[in-house]
């Protein structure tokens, strides 16, 4: 099959992944033909016209006039899937919540980090032109979007969590559009802009990838737990554009599926150290004072030595981390940390007030970080960045 050059390491993925491969590879062509078609008839409109029927879309439903398109993408969104269980969804939601700081830490320094690691994923990140000139912004967004996802009823119908995932399905589909007829994009090495393997890994990223974090430096998450969480993420994966195939509904799908996808990625580039840089930095370049700069800074190792021990120091190496030579000591302290979870657990009070302190940690970073300026995830109006790899 005609796969896109970043697409490597196949004969050893087939050995452990089987015909598997052929499918997956065939994913890089495959993207979300529902909001194209949205973005395509709402690209000619001016911004404020496009919001507008956006915001309409969301609360008003089908009476709102909707065009075509939207109304056909309003159909899929409010079709919900017999396998979705809010109650689960909520559980999910709650075993985030009760990390509280430590969520948003692994969250920052390891999943994100591994979404950049992929040097094609990370190129449509890197054309938006926000690479690092506006980290401290793109982190705050992620943060509001993920503080709604988590919210009570955030992904019902009018809930919180529905509304910024349909407007980030939006905002990939305008990038994909962009991307796509720009000469810039290399459609033989990367497959197409913001494809269902790009897309597939990044719910990875918030739900896979971030438990797997948390359990390494001694979250207790049992094997329920984690699929409750894994639950959630998949009902936002269908929601966001994500196919059925990629939707993953537990523990051993995910694995397998993570491991298909990093086993077969070149290592990272120099985007990937860009972006990773800008992201653990980010701070220092947005403190406001000089307080909060001095706090910044003795933060700042703290958050290159997690990723680190997180990462792996081959990963940590590429993207030009400096040394840290406590990350020896973080397992024991993780160690620690498991048992005390352990005996926390025994305490029925302990669990709602750990979810009250995560919901207070994720409104609080988030209103800092937007600094009374509203994530309205506003669909892009054109290209600004440009790939060191272009």
């Amino acid at each position: 099959m005609d796969f896109p050059t970043r697409y490597v390491r196949l004969d050893e993925a087939r050995r452990r992944h089987g015909d598997r491969v052929e499918r997956f590879g065939a994913l890089f062509r495959e993207v979300d033909p529902l909001a194209d078609a949205a973005v395509a008839e709402l690209a000619p409109r001016p911004r404020e016209e496009r919001t507008a029927l956006v915001e309409r879309m969301l609360s008003e439903g089908r009476s709102a006039g909707l065009p075509s398109a939207l109304t056909a993408l309003l159909d899929e969104l409010e079709r919900v899937p017999m396998w979705v269980d809010f109650a689960r969804l909520e559980r999910g939601a709650e075993v985030i919540l009760r990390a509280g700081i430590l969520s948003g830490l692994v969250l920052g320094s390891y999943s994100l980090v591994a979404g950049y690691c992929s040097p094609a994923g990370n190129k449509p990140l890197v054309f938006s032109g926000r690479l690092e000139d506006d980290a401290p912004r793109r982190l705050a967004e992620t943060g509001r979007f993920v503080e709604a996802v988590l919210a009570r009823g955030g992904m019902r119908r009018h809930g919180p969590g529905l509304a910024c995932t349909v407007k980030v399905r939006l905002v990939h589909a305008s990038v994909r559009r962009m991307l796509a007829a720009s000469p810039r994009w290399r459609h033989e090495d990367w497959g197409a802009p913001v494809n269902q393997v790009d897309m597939a890994g990044t719910i990875l990223l918030f739900s896979h990838v971030l438990l797997d974090g948390l359990e390494r430096i001694g979250f207790d998450v049992t094997r329920a737990e984690r699929e409750d969480v894994l639950h959630l993420w998949r009902y936002v994966a269908y929601l966001i554009g994500v196919k059925d195939e990629l939707r993953c509904a537990t523990h051993d799908e995910a694995e397998a599926l993570w491991d298909l996808l990093t086993s077969t990625q070149a290592p990272p580039d120099e985007d990937s150290r860009s972006l990773a840089c800008a992201l653990l930095d980010a701070g220092v370049r947005s403190a406001p004072d000089a307080a909060a700069l001095a706090r910044a800074e003795r933060m700042r190792p703290v958050g290159y030595t997690l990723s680190r021990y997180l990462l792996g120091d081959d990963f940590a190496d590429r993207l030009g981390y400096p040394p840290a030579p406590v990350v020896a000591a973080l397992p024991l302290a993780a160690s620690a940390h498991r048992r005390m979870g352990a005996l926390l657990r025994r305490v029925p009070t302990v669990h709602d007030r750990m979810v009250a302190e995560g919901r207070r940690y994720w409104r609080e970073v988030v209103t800092l970080g937007l600094a009374g300026v509203p994530a309205t995830f506003p669909m892009p109006e054109g290209l600004k960045g440009a790939s060191r790899a272009s």
